[in-house]
This record gives structure tokens, C-alpha cells and sequence, in this order.
């Protein structure tokens, strides 16, 4: 695969991800509001107004998470994210730091 071709699957990635992030965020019953500037989408848990983010990292092909509780590199891997430190898929990561957060369970259903 060449370079454009992988930098293309990799934004094209990013956006279905993030796309799907919001999707969830919009259906989930926790109060969460969200916005997104460019590849950088904030989640913010209105309960306590911590924030979540998610940025894209062009230059080394991740997706990057920051929360309270740390950041959080992830690398794609076909079927989908995993955090190059925990193992964790993006689904179970992001559940986890924002029940951390919330202080009660959160379960986007990714």
C-alpha cells in the first residue's frame, strides 16, 4: 500500500470512528454534551464538567485520547482501534474512562 493510499485509509478511519463516536454520544442516556473542531472532538460530562478528547494524530497514524485518568494512544488494527498501552479496544477504553469520570456507568454501545 503506498503512503497516500494508507494516509487515505487512515483519515478515512478517523472519520467513520468519530462519526460514530457522536452517533453514540447522541443516543446514550448520561448527560454529555460534545464538540467537534477538525479531527479533535471534546466530549464534556456535563454532571461534573470533565472532558474527554479525542484527537487525530496524522503524523504517527493514532488516535489519541485524553482523559482524567491519563492519555491513551491507539493504533488501528483492523477491525478497529486498540490502545498501543492497555490493549484495550476504543469501545471498552472509552467506556471506561468516562464511567471513571461520570462516576457512574457509561456504556456508549460502540
Amino acid at each position: 500500500m503506498t503512503q497516500a493510499a494508507s494516509q487515505a485509509s487512515y483519515n478515512a478511519a478517523i472519520e467513520e470512528t468519530l462519526i460514530a463516536i457522536e452517533d453514540a454520544l447522541d443516543n446514550c442516556d448520561v448527560d454529555m454534551d460534545y464538540e467537534r473542531a477538525d479531527a479533535v472532538l471534546t466530549i464534556v460530562l456535563e454532571d461534573n464538567g470533565t472532558q474527554v478528547i479525542l484527537s487525530r494524530q496524522s503524523a504517527v497514524q493514532e488516535l489519541w485520547v485524553a482523559a482524567r485518568s491519563g492519555g491513551y494512544h491507539l493504533s488501528f488494527e483492523n477491525p478497529g482501534w486498540k490502545c498501543t498501552t492497555t490493549g484495550e479496544d476504543l469501545p471498552a477504553l472509552l467506556d471506561r474512562v468516562l464511567t471513571e469520570q461520570q462516576g457512574s456507568a457509561v456504556a456508549l454501545g460502540l
